[in-house]
């Protein structure tokens, strides 16, 4: 069956500026087409996302239509910058939203996001990464995800210098080498339990 991955880009900075969240996502959704998967993804910040959890937040709320993309992907890909060694607020808020899925849990356990896998990719200038991904990785996992083995890639900069991930003249082989294992896994992983769902956690 098809296999398709959806990136959502946590960065601060609006579209169309340069974003080294977005170059990071790019080089993860292209490792992941070259296992055959399709892929697309969106800037949440481009959209108006209001605060709250529940699936839909009423009148202007734009979270409903990003949220059927994520419900359509075998794989999500949630990247996101570190900001005073946080995820950024948006991507704080991605969770928030995410969290109606626990309010769409089926009589017999399953819970809709059963069956996804989802991986993380972290940039910044300061130290974070692995407390970032530990974050984003526990929300997930927790939202009924399935993260992979090596599930996450980042670069992190020298504390406090100013050059950005999008300025560096070529993507660190240690970076660039992660990216590939985090791809290979996650799509390994989404086709097995394409393949073999997970058996409703309450017997019928």
């Amino acid at each position: 069956m098809p296999m398709s991955a959806f990136g959502l880009n946590c960065t601060l900075t609006a579209s169309p500026a340069a974003s080294s969240t977005q170059l990071l996502l790019d080089q993860v959704l292209a490792a992941l087409s070259e296992h055959g998967v399709s892929t697309d993804s969106t800037r949440v910040v481009d959209h108006d996302i209001k605060p709250g959890v529940r699936a839909d937040e009423g009148d202007g709320d734009e979270w409903p239509g990003i949220r059927q993309r994520v419900l359509d992907a075998g794989i999500l890909v949630v990247a996101t910058p570190i900001w005073m060694g946080q995820p950024s607020s948006v991507a704080k808020r991605v969770l928030e939203r995410l969290n109606a899925f626990l309010g769409e849990i089926d009589d017999s356990g399953c819970y809709p996001t059963f069956g996804r896998v989802a991986t993380v990719a972290v940039v910044g200038n300061e130290d974070g990464a692995h407390h970032v991904t530990a974050e984003l990785y526990q929300g997930l996992a927790d939202l009924g995800f399935t993260i992979p083995a090596a599930g996450a890639t980042y670069w992190v900069g020298e504390a406090m210098h100013k050059t950005d991930y999008k300025d560096l003249e070529e993507t660190p082989e240690k970076t660039a080498s992660t990216t590939r294992t985090l791809a290979s896994n996650a799509v390994h992983l989404a086709r097995l339990l394409q393949q073999h769902p997970y058996p409703p956690p309450t017997p019928q």
